[in-house]
């Protein structure tokens, strides 16, 4: 579900696709084609494999010469390798989703609410002319302030920026970015959170906070919430990999005021909110009617004039109209208007005030940082009754994504061997047939160790596609040893595996070679837009497939040497009780 399952759904649907496709054709062109041309092949004329699969049998048989009788060594072996390629898990990076790269950059930057546009607009020219002193910076364009019917509605104190870089780039996009930065911050007391726009997007979805991190403060009083904000957000400072460290803006800005008073409202006959909803129509005014001009309609909007609206004096001096009397007295006499303050704006979630400590990370893994992140607020802040954090965005989806990735593995890894189950009826040869999986986890580890080091729902997706795909090696090999005992009279020895494996050392050679070489261009797309999802993906499988099918030759024979037999005997029965019962 989510934006993961948006993303990765596609991938799905034409993977199965693909593969009911190829099932189809297999069973039904593939045995066509090869009646009309094999019977003309001239493969068939030459008695003698070629040099390169002549290479590959020899060293392969010197191979499983030397390990067929050393079962203890294989196992032991192999086991030491799958341990070592564990231990690597603890020094990687967990993200919810790769690093993206567009090619642009999404920056907002947050003035003291309050602030007047003309004054933010100035500010926001200064912003740009310091973004555009970057050599690699082409053009920017800026939004300052959101309308209120916006479903992303901000003050003019909120100016986003879109920065689009050349084509050609002298230095990394991160160095870039902190260059950025810290021009931005150069130009006054703002706030800087620099993005990507689909990047941001996604951050929006998922916490409704323009960044990787959101740390919620929920709690009763605003004052409360505005000081605990800081404290967190001074005592993050020095978390490494933090940037773009800021609270949300909730602060007291000047607010006019008018408090009526009910005793002298109910003397004139008038209530309260009657007085409340003219007083809001004449100050800030409402569209009263239509009228159509040139097939056009133009609404008609009622309001005070801007003079009478000026100062809080003039508005003292409006005079209100009693019905039925038809007094008219001063706003003054029933109501006292005054300049205060009150908060710029009062978000809420679940029904309960909040307020948002947001950052972004660079330099380091998101679950590293989310990590410190916690240990901090855990020894450095104690909250009162009524107040809890909770920490949201890119982290707490890539927890819950693991969670249900790891559920979904599970049952994939019960579908596979239920399909295995239906075929061997054997518990031993279907284990042995998903050995592979493992196999196939020490390398897609050291190949991600070795490129990105980040675990992301893009691996653990690559994962779960790889257990499937490794597994069709462990099926070409036993498969073939079954065919051998039951069709071609052999004997289960040392020899029989020996023949099985050479015989179908070709075949799993191409079943992986093919996997991998399409996969080659995904695997050169490195940092390319629009590759970021696919590329560690590519490099799950393609790093599993060599690790599996490399140990496959090795494991397999030798596990089937030693605790095959067993097996095959009870293969065999079912297989003689099936064809008689056919036969009856």
């Amino acid at each position: 579900p989510g934006i993961e399952g948006r993303l990765f759904t596609p991938l799905g649907i034409a993977y199965i696709v693909s593969i009911i496709a190829s099932l189809f054709v297999s069973l039904t062109l593939t045995p066509i084609l090869c009646s009309f041309l094999l019977p003309q092949a001239k493969i068939l004329g030459h008695k003698q494999d070629s040099r390169l699969v002549l290479f590959l049998k020899s060293q392969a048989l010197k191979v499983l010469n030397f390990t067929l009788p050393r079962t203890q060594l294989v196992v032991g072996g192999t086991s030491l390798l799958l341990a070592a390629s564990l231990l690597l898990l603890p020094f990687m990076g967990h993200n919810f989703l790769p690093d993206f790269n567009e090619g642009t950059a999404t920056i907002g930057v947050a003035a003291d609410p309050g602030i007047s546009l003309s004054a933010s607009d100035e500010l926001g020219t200064k912003i740009e002319q310091e973004i555009l002193s970057v050599p690699e910076v082409k053009s920017t364009v800026r939004r300052t302030g959101r309308a209120e019917m916006d479903e992303h509605a901000e003050g003019v104190h909120w100016s986003e920026i879109d920065v689009d870089f050349k084509d050609k780039k002298t230095r990394s996009m991160d160095v870039i970015l902190k260059e950025i930065r810290e021009k931005i911050e150069k130009t006054g007391d703002v706030y800087v959170n620099l993005g990507q726009p689909i990047s941001h997007r996604l951050d929006h979805l998922l916490s409704g906070v323009r960044a990787q991190i959101a740390i919620k403060i929920f709690g009763p009083e605003l004052s409360e919430l505005r000081r605990f904000g800081g404290e967190i957000q001074q005592a993050l400072k020095d978390v490494r990999g933090i940037v773009d460290l800021q609270t949300e803006p909730l602060v007291l800005v000047p607010q006019l005021k008018i408090a009526i008073n009910r005793d002298e409202a109910n003397k004139h006959g008038v209530r309260a909110g009657t007085l409340a909803d003219d007083l809001e129509i004449a100050l800030n005014g409402e569209v009263a009617a239509q009228f159509l001009e040139n097939q056009k309609f133009h609404d008609i909007f009622v309001r005070l004039d801007d003079e009478s609206r000026a100062t809080p004096d003039k508005i003292s001096n409006t005079l209100i109209k009693f019905m039925p009397s038809g007094k008219a007295v001063s706003l003054s006499e029933i109501a006292n208007v005054y300049e205060g303050s009150g908060p710029n704006m009062v978000n809420r979630e679940d029904m309960q005030r909040r307020i948002v400590i947001s950052a972004n990370t660079q330099g380091r893994d998101l679950s590293a940082v989310v990590k410190d992140v916690r240990a901090v607020i855990d020894t450095k802040l104690k909250l009162p009754k009524g107040y809890f954090i909770k920490i949201g965005g890119q982290f707490e989806s890539q927890q819950n994504a693991t969670r249900q990735m790891i559920g979904l593995g599970l049952l994939s890894l019960i579908g596979i061997f239920a399909v295995l189950f239906i075929h061997f009826r054997s518990v031993i040869l279907c284990l042995q047939v998903m050995l592979n999986i493992p196999l196939a986890l020490i390398g897609s580890i050291i190949a991600i160790y070795i490129t990105e080091r980040t675990l992301s729902v893009a691996t653990l997706v690559a994962f779960i596609t790889l257990c499937g795909i490794a597994s069709r090696n462990g099926i070409l090999l036993i498969s073939h040893y079954l065919h051998l005992i039951k069709e071609e009279g052999e004997l289960f020895n040392a020899q029989m595996v020996i023949r099985g494996s050479l015989e179908r050392l070709v075949p799993v050679l191409m079943t992986a070679a093919t996997a991998v070489l399409a996969l080659v261009p995904l695997l050169l797309s490195q940092g390319e837009a629009g590759k970021e999802i696919l590329y560690p993906v590519a490099v799950v499988i393609v790093g599993g497939l060599i690790s599996s099918t490399v140990l496959d030759l090795v494991v397999t024979p030798t596990l089937f040497l030693k605790y095959g037999k067993s097996a095959i005997d009870k293969y065999l029965k079912n297989q003689k009780q099936t064809n008689k019962g056919e036969w009856e």
